[in-house]
This record gives structure tokens, sequence and C-alpha cells, in this order.
């Protein structure tokens, strides 16, 4: 689907927040792959990007990071996640507009890019919340061609055709310096330092 709007993504998102975690399938090897492209150590502020129910919540903080600081757009989403990670600050809000107060040294959209409308404008959002030096990591715990099967059932309607790697790449360039752009059969990353 071509277009779609934010309220269609919230009532979506909202009507699986209950069953999220027990449908969660996590890759252990993908993810601890994610999380190394991504930066994720010791010290650093992170944001979580359309971070669900927290999913990778555990994993950021038992890398130490210094700050995790999490954003949904659906309120039963933010609300689960703020309930299991109660010393998280999880924003219910839309990244694109939401007013922070600062940038972070890791942004990591997991599971969720294709779900943003427009795909250069979050682009574009996302290098404005990215210290220079610091990292933008787009990441799906399946391949590309897993991702287009799982959401062309009902998230097609809330969904845009995920990019060939190379083809994000090309888009975050213009902010970043991309290192990273693969799909295997376990995961996809792009992933790049912003100049």
């Amino acid at each position: 689907m071509d277009s779609f709007d934010i309220e269609s993504v919230i009532e979506f998102f909202n009507s699986r927040a209950a069953v999220w975690d027990e449908n969660m399938v996590r890759n252990e090897g993908a993810i601890a792959a994610i999380l190394d492209c991504a930066g994720i150590r010791e010290g650093i502020d992170v944001l979580d990007v359309a971070c669900g129910t927290g999913v990778l919540f555990a994993d950021y903080l038992n890398r130490g990071v210094a700050s995790l600081t999490a954003i949904d757009v659906a309120p039963r989403m933010a609300r689960i996640a703020q309930e299991k990670f109660p010393y998280v600050d999880v924003i219910c809000g839309n990244v694109e507009t939401w007013p922070f107060a600062r940038k972070f040294d890791s942004v990591v959209v997991y599971n969720a890019f294709p779900h943003f409308p427009d795909f250069p404008r979050i682009v574009r959002s996302l290098a404005s919340l990215t210290k220079p030096g610091g990292r933008l990591t787009v990441a799906h715990g399946m391949s590309l061609a897993q991702l287009h099967a799982h959401h062309s059932g009902a998230a097609s309607k809330i969904s845009r055709k995920m990019l060939e790697p190379e083809e994000l790449a090309a888009l975050m360039r213009r902010y970043f310096i991309v290192d990273t752009a693969l799909s295997d059969d376990e995961k996809y990353i792009v992933s790049g330092v912003r100049v």
C-alpha cells in the first residue's frame, strides 16, 4: 500500500498490543548482530524508535547503555513498555514531531520502518536526532523476503513496501556515512554514522 495515515497505524498496533509479546519471535543471533551494528555499548544514549512493547529494552540495558529513551505512536504499546520497564523514559508520540531536547548516540528502528508513510521524511527526522558521529540503524529480525511476506496480510494496510538495503542506504547517505546495507536469511540492517 502506498499511502496510509497515522491514525490507522495507531489503531492497528493498539489492537495487537495485548498479545504482542506472546506472539514475538526472537532470533537471538540476529538481534545480537543488529545491536553490534548499531553500536549498542556501555555509556551511550539510545533512542528506540517505534519501540512497541519494549522488545529490545533488556538488550540495551544488558549492554550498559547510559540512557534509554523510547517512543511509540500507539498508546497501548507505549503503556505496556512503560509498565514492563518503569525506569525507561517511554514517550507516547510521533517521533517526527516530538520536541526532543537532545540528540542520541544511537537511534534504532527495529521491525518498524515500513510503517512510516514517507521514507525520506523519516530519515531526515531521525538524522536530526542523531549526534554527529552517532549512528542510525534500521533493522528487521528477518530477511527482506520474509518481511514482504509478513506484511502482505493485515499489516499491508499500514505498511509501505520495504526498500532494498541499497535503496535505503542511498536515502541515508545525505546525512550518514553508510557502512552496512544487507539482507540475509535472518536479518535486514542498514546503518550509518552521522556526518
